[in-house]
């Protein structure tokens, strides 16, 4: 994957198909690090399959029989000097972390983060997520659940008007690393 921010659309399509109703991703850009966490609360892996999850070869999937989304994350993070963490307990969730060098020279654009959640969050209206951006200057969240509680269960969160809403919250609240 050629943007970050397509491998973190990937691997929350992982959270979506292992069942979870709460994906949060956290964007943390501090100096010249950037931290992505992604957790999810869904069937979580077994100690098996969490010992090979970083194997491209190794995948849950019928429909293929490699799986890149995860390996591709740790390879991107470590090839930047950075680091890779992953830590699931069935029936709880999943959480990985990434910390990526940003003035390393194989260092991948971030691509188009707000689209990203955007789409995540139109795309599945009925689960929740949790976005957080945070630099040296701001924090930005935003949270589903709060919509919904607002929105009185009424509008779905894909309806074109809150869809509209939520792209400018996310423009509003943007900031780059």
């Amino acid at each position: 994957m050629q943007e970050l921010s397509l491998n973190i659309m990937d691997i929350a399509q992982n959270s979506i198909v292992a069942g979870a109703t709460l994906i949060t991703i956290h964007a943390a850009c501090h100096g010249d690090r950037l931290a992505v966490e992604i957790s999810d609360n869904g069937k979580g892996m077994s100690e098996e399959q969490l010992a090979h999850v970083t194997d491209p070869f190794f995948t849950t999937r019928t429909t293929r029989k490699v799986g890149l989304g995860v390996p591709l994350f740790k390879m991107q993070a470590e090839l930047t000097g950075g680091m890779f963490s992953i830590d699931s307990q069935t029936g709880i969730g999943t959480h990985l972390k990434a910390e990526f060098v940003t003035s390393h020279v194989d260092m991948i654009p971030l691509g188009d983060l707000n689209q990203t959640i955007l789409l995540l969050i139109t795309c599945n209206p009925d689960l929740d997520f949790v976005f957080i951006h945070d630099t040296d200057e701001t924090t930005f969240t935003l949270d589903t659940r709060e919509l919904r509680e607002v929105l009185g269960g009424e509008v779905p969160l894909n309806d074109p008007a809150v869809t509209q809403w939520i792209r400018e919250a996310l423009e509003e609240g943007e900031s780059r690393c």
